[in-house]
C-alpha cells in the first residue's frame, strides 16, 4: 500500500511540474523557428513568371500595355497572402548610367525592414548572339591549313567517304579557325608545296597539312620517279615536316601504310582492289619518323601500332578530359567512345624525340590511341589510330586542343536589348 502511494505522489509532482513549466515557458514564433527564405522565393517566382507568363516579353512592352496588369495578377497568385512585393524593371544602359528604372508594380507602400530580393536578367527576343573565333596565325604562327584533296589519288580505311568529301567537310569545320586555308587539288600541287613553293603566296612555314586519304598518302610522280623504295618518300615527308615545321595530320588507321597516285600506279593495287596504290607497310611510318628526327634513312619494317590483342582496353577508348573540355568550348561533339586498332606505342616518343602535348584519347597502358606529338626541335604529328571509318570531328578536336584559339562571344551592344528585373519581398502578419 505504501509503495502505491509513493508512485501516486510522484505522478502528481511530475504532472504539476510540467503544467507549471508549460505555463511560464516562452515559445518562439513559427517564423523564427523556420524562417521563410524570401530571396529564394523571389528567384523562383521570377523564373516561374518567365516560363508560364512570358515575363521576358512583357518587360519590353510599353507601360500602358494591358500585359502589365495580367503580370501583376499572376505575381499575386504566385505568392502567399502574407507576402508583400515590389517588382521593378530596369533598362540596361551602355552610357554613364548602368541601369535606369522604367516600370514598377507593388502591392504595399512599404516592405518593412525584413525584406529580401532577387534579380533576373532577360534579353529581347530580337537579340542575336554571334561568336568570333580567334584565327590560328594571328599570334605569329603561319595560320595556313593545307587540305589534301588530290584528284589523282585514292584513300584507304576511309570507309563510306572519299578523300574529297572529307576535305570538303573539314573545310567547313575548320576554315573559321585558320588565317589561310588552301585546297591541294592534285599531286602536282602537293609536289609544289613539298618543294617549298606556296600555291598562292600563303605562308608555307609552320603550316598544318591534313591527309584526308586515311592510311594512304598521295605521292607526286616526280617523287615516285625519284625513289625505287616508296618508304623513302615517307622519309622525305618527315624531312619536309621537320624543315618547314609543319604539323602532319593522320586522320585514321596506320599512317603512311600506302602511297597513291592513280596515274603513276594504274596497274598496282593494295591487294584489296583499290588501284593506283602501292603498299608500303609499317616501313612508311618508321621512315617518316626517321626523317622527322633528322636521322639517316634505314628501311625498317617493324610493326609499331597496337590493337585489342595487345591490350583489350583499345577496343573501347575514351576521349581525354582535355578533349571533353574542348568539346564543350568549341561545340564539337564526337562519340566519347572509340575503337583504336592502330594506337601508337609510348616508347615511340623517347625513340624519336617526341612529346605528347595534347591527348585526344586517353592513354591505354603503354599505347596512345590519339594525340598531338610535337618534335623536340621542329615539326609535329597528329595521329588518330582509330579503326576504319574516320570522324573528322576528332581531327578538328585534336587541332583545337593543341592550338586553343579563343572564342569571342558577342555582348549586348545595341540599346534596349536587355532588362534587369528586381523582385523584393517582405512578410507581414500571420503566425
Amino acid at each position: 500500500m505504501m509503495r502505491t502511494m509513493e508512485i501516486f505522489l510522484v505522478i502528481i509532482i511530475l504532472t504539476g511540474a510540467y503544467i507549471i513549466a508549460s505555463f511560464y515557458a516562452f515559445l518562439p514564433q513559427p517564423r523564427e523557428v523556420s524562417p521563410l527564405n524570401l530571396r529564394r522565393l523571389a528567384l523562383t517566382t521570377l523564373q516561374t513568371l518567365d516560363v508560364d507568363c512570358k515575363l521576358g516579353e512583357i518587360v519590353f512592352k510599353s507601360n500602358e500595355d494591358a500585359a502589365w496588369s495580367e503580370l501583376q495578377i499572376a505575381l499575386s497568385a504566385c505568392l502567399p497572402p502574407s507576402i508583400v512585393y515590389n517588382l521593378t524593371v530596369y533598362e540596361v544602359l551602355l552610357e554613364t548610367e548602368l541601369y535606369m528604372p522604367i516600370h514598377s508594380i507593388s502591392n504595399a507602400e512599404s516592405l518593412g525592414v525584413g525584406s529580401d530580393s532577387s534579380s533576373y536578367l532577360v534579353a529581347s527576343s530580337n537579340v542575336t548572339f554571334k561568336m568570333s573565333p580567334q584565327k590560328i596565325g594571328e599570334q605569329g604562327d603561319s595560320g595556313t591549313l593545307y587540305l589534301l584533296n588530290c584528284s589523282d589519288a585514292s584513300g584507304w580505311w576511309t570507309t563510306g567517304y572519299t578523300a574529297q568529301s572529307l576535305a570538303a567537310d573539314l573545310y567547313n569545320l575548320l576554315s573559321k579557325y585558320f588565317q589561310t586555308i588552301m585546297i591541294v587539288q592534285n599531286t602536282t600541287q602537293l609536289s609544289q608545296i613539298l618543294d617549298g613553293t606556296p600555291l598562292k603566296n600563303e605562308p608555307l612555314q609552320r603550316a598544318v597539312v591534313i591527309n584526308t586519304f586515311g592510311e594512304a598518302a598521295p605521292i607526286p610522280s616526280s617523287y615516285a620517279d625519284m625513289y625505287d623504295d616508296e618508304a623513302e618518300y615517307c622519309y622525305e615527308l618527315g624531312n619536309k615536316v621537320r624543315e618547314y615545321d609543319w604539323t602532319w595530320v593522320s586522320i585514321v588507321g596506320y599512317p603512311l601504310y600506302y602511297v597513291s597516285n592513280s596515274e603513276y600506279f594504274p596497274d598496282n593495287h593494295n591487294t584489296y582492289g583499290i588501284y593506283g596504290m602501292k603498299h608500303v607497310g609499317p616501313a612508311g611510318l618508321n621512315a617518316f619518323l626517321q626523317g622527322l628526327n633528322n636521322e639517316s634513312y634505314l628501311y625498317d619494317s617493324t610493326w609499331l601500332t597496337g590493337d585489342p590483342e595487345d591490350d583489350p582496353g583499345l577496343a573501347n577508348v575514351h576521349l581525354s578530359a582535355e578533349a571533353l573540355y574542348h568539346c564543350n568550348y568549341y561545340g564539337i561533339y564526337p562519340s566519347t567512345y572509340q575503337t583504336a586498332t592502330r594506337a601508337l606505342p609510348v616508347s615511340m616518343m623517347s625513340r624519336y624525340n617526341l612529346t605528347a602535348t595534347s591527348y585526344v584519347l586517353e592513354q591505354v597502358g603503354s599505347w596512345i590511341p590519339g594525340a598531338f606529338f610535337r618534335h623536340g626541335v621542329s615539326g609535329a604529328l597528329l595521329a588518330l589510330g582509330l579503326t576504319r571509318t574516320p570522324d573528322i570531328r576528332l581531327t578538328a578536336l585534336g587541332l583545337l586542343c593543341e592550338f586553343k584559339p579563343r572564342l569571342f562571344r558577342s555582348e549586348y551592344t545595341a540599346a534596349d536589348t536587355s532588362r534587369l528585373i528586381i523582385l523584393q519581398l517582405g512578410q507581414v502578419g500571420g503566425i
